[in-house]
């Protein structure tokens, strides 16, 4: 199955369909964004590293930023921050360039590691992204870059990452599909979310007016 291009979803949406479904649907089917600290600092990050007109190359090594990504099979689309592309006699032909080269995706993060894959599910498309376009063979790791410790970390894009994030996307079309919010339960990562404002994770706790009213006959008998 292919999807056309009018059904692709945001590629950057994976990360927080894996971080909140909720927050997910509030961005990208409602349309609803709210800035916090972080989302500004991460953005600016971002602004940094993504430039259109900029690549260059060192000896071994071509680096593009700013490179639009799609898929069909996947039904997204996106920007990766960084691709760097590393001679080998395994990667793919470029435009203007000799030799054969293999992409590595690097996407850049604000904050410090995660234990979650929601960063890594992102990765992870990215190079699912650019293995179908440039027809070139499985990229088998690619490096999160995160501004607090200033260092890359390595990701290994195995097997069991890239079914996930097939299920994940299959999950994220059905819902847009449906224009469905979902409703999560509240956590305590709902704290640091820049949308908690405009989601009311609160409200959850209030009890259904059905399980009140029983409450309140338990009380008479």
């Amino acid at each position: 199955m292919e999807y056309a291009e009018d059904d692709f979803l945001n590629l950057a949406g994976i990360q927080h369909f894996a971080f909140c479904r909720r927050q997910w649907a509030l961005i990208h089917i409602e349309q609803q964004w709210n800035e916090n600290l972080r989302t500004a600092e991460g953005r600016a990050m971002h602004d940094n590293a993504h430039d259109p007109l900029f690549s260059e190359k060192r000896g071994g090594l071509i680096v593009s930023r700013g490179m639009p990504v799609f898929s069909r099979a996947l039904g997204v689309n996106g920007v990766c921050d960084v691709v760097e592309f590393h001679e080998s006699p395994l990667g793919v032909t470029l435009s203007g360039r000799d030799g054969r080269w293999l992409p590595v995706p690097v996407e850049y993060k604000r904050g410090k590691p995660k234990q979650s894959d929601a960063d890594r599910l992102q990765l992870c498309c990215q190079a699912m992204c650019l293995e179908e376009m440039l027809l070139c063979p499985e990229i088998k790791k690619a490096y999160l870059y995160y501004g607090e410790p200033a260092h890359r970390e390595a990701v290994q894009l195995n097997a069991v990452l890239r079914e996930k994030v097939k299920s994940m996307l299959c999950e994220m079309h059905e819902l847009y599909r449906r224009k469905y919010t979902p409703r999560v339960k509240p956590a305590k990562s709902c704290n640091a979310c820049s949308l908690k404002d405009l989601c009311l994770p609160k409200l959850y706790r209030i009890p259904s007016a059905e399980k009140y009213v029983k409450e309140r006959l338990e009380e008479i008998k």
